[in-house]
């Protein structure tokens, strides 16, 4: 790897550490009985903000209370950012290729596992509702978006990621990047070195020829 995409994994892993001060994923509602709007904020190992309000409005639609000690994924989060920082650390100073193919598709696996993950966690608390919840709408859902914004009865819920999230996806997308330039480096490289030697080869073969050609020339006469 060139010393530049070892400088800049290492940097983009490092940054990564935001994620364990800042949080990851917000999701906001507003409302006009709620002119300052309700919000909670997800981070590595918790869940933060008006979670009680939030709660107690679910209740009354029939949703699950969000208890942050039930929620395994808090626990795992953590283990898993620390091992994707060490390793993107360990791949920039090694600077090995395979290393680097490796550190990115585990990303990318992580990745999609814990958008896959969020997406049935809102599923479930959206759809696996009480039927003798005081308020009960038929065919209604309170799924909240994965990312984006959704009306919800006379809430609009906004879902996006926060400070922690969007240093992380610009370190996986960076890792991408860099290894779609580690491989076009090596490409152009190796086609350069062909092409190099290609000429080393032509022109040993003039040399070549010259010498013979000179020798021949030199060789007394039989006649």
């Amino acid at each position: 790897m060139k010393k530049i995409t070892k400088i800049l994994l290492i940097v983009s892993s490092l940054a990564m550490i935001t994620a364990f001060v800042t949080p990851l994923w917000m999701i906001d509602l507003e409302a006009p009985q709620y002119p300052e709007g309700l919000g909670m904020q997800i981070w590595v190992n918790k869940i933060s903000g008006d979670l009680n309000t939030i709660n107690g409005l679910n209740h009354y639609i029939g949703m699950k209370k969000i208890e942050p000690d039930s929620i395994k994924e808090l626990t795992i989060m953590p283990f898993v950012l620390g091992g994707l920082i060490a390793l993107g650390v360990i791949t920039g100073i090694l600077g090995k290729k395979k290393l680097l193919w490796v550190f990115t598709v585990i990303f990318l696996i992580a990745g999609i596992a814990g958008g896959v993950d969020f997406y049935l966690w809102e599923y479930d608390y959206g759809h696996d509702l009480d039927p003798t919840a005081a308020i009960v709408v038929p065919g209604m859902s309170y799924q909240p978006p994965l990312f984006g914004s959704k009306q919800l009865l006379n809430f609009t819920a906004h879902s996006y990621p926060d400070t922690g999230g969007w240093v992380v996806i610009g370190a996986g997308l960076l890792t991408v990047l860099l290894l779609v330039y580690e491989t076009k480096f090596n490409k152009t490289s190796a086609a350069k070195v062909k092409i190099n030697e290609t000429k080393l080869t032509s022109q040993d073969n003039r040399v070549l020829n010259n010498t013979l050609a000179q020798e021949l020339k030199n060789e007394p006469s039989l006649a």
